[in-house]
């Protein structure tokens, strides 16, 4: 392949990383040759291909498994962006998927620090919680923890629906207007990783929402834990003039 010098070689490396993995030479899961087999298929040096798969591992489309070796990585099988205000079920009802869900705990419980600061309650009060991991196609996907002042939906609350802000919609006429979400990233949790069925050299994305009502009144807190070889978002940005 010619180079333009123009460009930097760490570039043209990555472009033709891509173009390989496009066309199906390489496939996801595959294990990319040795830093000096692939620095020699490629007519670099070794310090180009290391900045090359850096970046490509801050893109997701690689991951190094310390010891083993560098892989192609999956591409997710769900994406939505940030911006959108979505319930678990839509989520994976839109790829296709058939939405399920395991409850492992639901009622009401003493509310923490974190809960009284977030949902602005007070320091006696308790929330209504629920953990569950939402399926698709009977597949692990998320591993979702919901709260709610126990005061807005009392304890003989059940969700039933699959859906957090159906229910509250349609048993508590409570309707989530928006919601200010944070994304984070951990490395392996001893219980959550194990019920995603997840690597232990697989990141999980965290995805903390507040959810507030049409008065602006903090309704639901939640933490929904994602397999990051599963599950990305995207953020939706324009330019204001």
């Amino acid at each position: 392949m010619a180079f333009d010098y123009q460009t930097p070689r760490y570039i043209h490396v990555i472009e033709q990383i891509k173009t390989k993995i496009n066309e199906g030479e390489l496939e996801a899961g595959e294990r990319l040759p040795s830093e000096m087999e692939l620095a020699k298929q490629l007519n670099v040096s070794r310090n180009t291909l290391r900045e090359a798969l850096r970046i490509l591992e801050e893109e997701n489309i690689i991951i190094r498994r310390h010891g083993i070796g560098t892989f192609i990585n999956k591409k997710p099988a769900f994406s939505g962006g940030i911006e959108e205000l979505f319930s678990i079920t839509d989520f994976i009802k839109r790829e296709g998927k058939d939405p399920g869900t395991e409850m492992l705990f639901h009622g009401a419980t003493e509310a923490h620090s974190e809960d009284k600061r977030e949902l602005q309650i007070e320091e006696d009060d308790q929330v209504y919680l629920v953990k569950r991991v939402r399926t698709a196609d009977n597949e692990p996907l998320v591993y979702c923890i919901d709260k709610i002042p126990l005061s807005l939906v009392g304890e003989d609350y059940q969700l039933d629906e699959q859906s957090m802000l159906q229910s509250l919609q349609e048993k508590k006429n409570i309707t989530i207007s928006y919601a200010k979400a944070e994304i984070k990233t951990i490395g392996y949790h001893e219980e959550i990783s194990k019920i995603l069925r997840s690597e232990k050299n697989q990141p999980l994305l965290i995805l903390k929402q507040i959810h507030y009502d049409l008065n602006d009144h903090p309704i639901l807190y939640s933490l929904n834990f994602f397999r990051s070889d599963q599950v990305s978002f995207s953020v939706f940005r324009k330019r204001l003039f």
